[in-house]
């Protein structure tokens, strides 16, 4: 174990940092029980995470000098607020690290950004399974947004969509 007070945050991640990325989101996924479902590539986030216009940052959390976990996240809008928000897309803390504080330190880095910014959202989604998870957010005081829910369109059904005659 560590102590939360040797964790630090890389904000000023390189694209050697790309396969260091798609391992955690690797591992993230097996933990979510959707591994099938990673199909990026290494090229995908250098093509994307650090292209000239890249619109989703990601930061690494390390403890002694090892890299144990990151958050990947982009900006979205409220237009109720006329502000825009910071969206959470992942949070991965490798297991031999969770429960000692490195994820604490990770979402108040961000909140620490979306303060700095004048942001007026921190939101992030959980699956509804993972109890823990979602112990651990409520005692930091999130609230569960029960009142939305999620949808999505992906693949064959988005290109289906898109290219369809209404």
């Amino acid at each position: 174990m560590y102590s939360e007070n040797l964790v630090s945050i890389s904000w000023s991640i390189i694209i050697e940092d790309a396969s260091l990325i798609l391992g955690f989101t690797k591992e993230l996924a097996i933990f979510e029980k959707a591994e099938d479902e990673v199909i990026a590539t290494v090229e995908d986030i250098e093509n994307n995470l650090f292209c000239k216009n890249a619109t989703t940052k990601a930061v690494i959390c390390t403890s002694d000098n090892k890299q144990i976990g990151l958050a990947v996240y982009f900006l979205n809008f409220s237009t109720w607020l006329g502000k825009n928000g910071l969206y959470l897309e992942d949070l991965y803390i490798s297991p031999n690290y969770r429960g000692a504080g490195a994820g604490k330190r990770l979402l108040k880095y961000l909140a620490e950004i979306a303060v700095e910014n004048n942001y007026g959202r921190f939101e992030w989604s959980v699956l509804d399974w993972n109890e823990p998870v979602i112990k651990f957010y409520e005692s930091i005081g999130a609230i569960a947004q029960s009142e939305w829910i999620g949808y999505r369109l992906e693949g064959q059904s988005l290109s289906d969509f898109a290219l369809s005659k209404i």
